[in-house]
């Protein structure tokens, strides 16, 4: 099956991969943003491979780190064939001033609810999506808390003998 995927990578989208990565035998492509929807296409109507389900989008922030050379942030999509029962990860890196992507709503509905959670949490901005609006932070928090460069704050939490007075907040 591995063999399928970069043999499809190599005919169909051969400027695509920018690297490949393999650890656990779970297999990475780093590809450019620009393929990710055509590639992600690919994948869900190919009948060989079948990958029809989007486990799952996440995003790394790699502020300060030297794998940031390539770009500070890195979204993730983790595909899954059921028909042959594996797993394959499409990653792509992005730069701090320009962290947006093309959403893939309009091949997994998944991805909507998944996309939102990653533009909460992270700022990603995914081109296309079509409800692009928090999901788990209130509307007036401002920045993006998955961020390492959020500030960190800690509160004291409310007990019965601290509920009449206001809890401090620790900058």
């Amino acid at each position: 099956m591995e063999e399928k995927v970069r043999e499809h990578f190599k005919t169909n989208f051969p400027d695509a991969v920018i690297k490949e990565d393999n650890f656990r035998n779970q297999l990475s492509f780093y590809i450019r943003r620009e393929y990710l929807f055509e590639i992600c296409k690919s994948f869900f109507e190919n009948k060989e491979f079948e990958f029809i389900y989007l486990v799952d989008i996440c995003a790394l922030d790699w502020l300060g780190q030297p794998e940031s050379a390539d770009g500070r942030f890195e979204v993730i999509y983790n595909l899954y064939s059921f028909k042959h029962k594996k797993r394959i990860f499409i990653k792509i890196q992005l730069a701090d001033n320009d962290p947006k992507i093309d959403s893939i709503t309009s091949i997994w509905q998944t991805a909507d609810w998944l996309e939102r959670e990653v533009y909460d949490l992270m700022g990603i901005i995914f081109v296309g999506h079509p409800d692009l609006r928090k999901i788990l932070t209130p509307d007036e928090l401002e920045g993006y808390p998955h961020r390492k460069d959020y500030p960190l704050t800690y509160e004291l939490p409310q007990f019965t003998f601290n509920k009449n007075e206001p809890p401090e907040v620790i900058l």
